[in-house]
């Protein structure tokens, strides 16, 4: 089928580190409760990413201006479109 696997080496914390800052920060707003049904949390965790993950919360480092990951999409796309 053409498709090749992707793999770190074993034990690199950074193969994951993306993936891990974001569940960390899920955990952290939303808290680990439960809910009473799939779409009920479905549509929790979809309204957090929606409303603050990409509008509100900052990119906490100054490579990225200090911006939402919104906004960072939105300049990377002008800069392409230039």
């Amino acid at each position: 089928m053409g498709l090749g696997q992707s793999c770190g080496r074993t034990g690199s914390c950074f193969d994951n580190a993306a993936a891990e800052s974001f569940w960390a920060l899920l955990k952290e707003e939303i808290g680990t409760r439960t809910w009473a049904d799939r779409a009920t949390a479905r549509a929790e965790v979809f309204t957090f990413i929606e409303t603050f993950y990409n509008r509100h919360r900052l990119r906490k480092h100054k490579i990225f201006g200090y911006l939402t990951p919104a906004e960072t999409r939105q300049r990377h796309q002008h800069t392409l479109a230039a």
